[in-house]
């Protein structure tokens, strides 16, 4: 599956929006029981729904801070991916920080923004004299009402695959 190719066209055409979605679910197989989708995808923007459903529920059938925290790592993760070379970069979640300001009781949607211009003071200008670079990604949740559900600081870890080393 070429997955970029996808992403480009997802941009522009909701048949492809669902293939995305579709393709994401089977890819990424620890996040398809949430249900989460891309609902818009942009260069550098990403907006992704989390659904207000018994597998995301805690005991009082509120959405779970772990599926809260879960969809902050997915959006940020993949807009990230989509905007750097995956067979140059890889990319490792370090550490994320949650904060929650609102019960969530319905359907509720993870927006995340970036631009060419952060991209290139936070990732390719450090790498360029580092053999790995630190970013935070700052992402916000609300639900259908406009409710602040939560807000999330996850930091993203990223090196050349040149400079990956892992024990056999």
């Amino acid at each position: 599956m070429n997955i970029i190719g996808i992403v480009d066209k997802a941009k522009r055409s909701r048949l492809f929006l669902y293939i995305l979605n579709i393709g994401l679910s089977r890819l990424v197989p620890f996040n398809k029981p949430h249900g989460f989708k891309i609902k818009e995808i942009e260069d550098f923007y990403l907006h992704a729904q989390i659904p207000y459903k018994k597998a995301n529920f805690n005991h009082i059938k509120g959405i779970h801070a772990c599926a809260l925290a879960t969809i902050s790592e997915f959006a940020t993760g993949f807009l990230l991916l989509t905007r750097l070379d995956p067979k140059k970069y890889r990319l490792i979640m370090q550490s994320l920080q949650m904060e929650y300001h609102y019960q969530a009781k319905m359907d509720c949607t993870a927006s995340f923004r970036i631009s060419k211009e952060w991209i290139e003071t936070n990732i390719y200008q450090p790498l360029r004299m580092a053999d790995k670079v630190n970013v935070d990604c700052d992402i916000s949740i609300f639900d259908k009402e406009g409710n602040h559900i939560s807000t999330g600081i996850v930091r993203w870890q990223i090196k050349s695959w040149k400079q990956v080393t892992t024990a056999v």
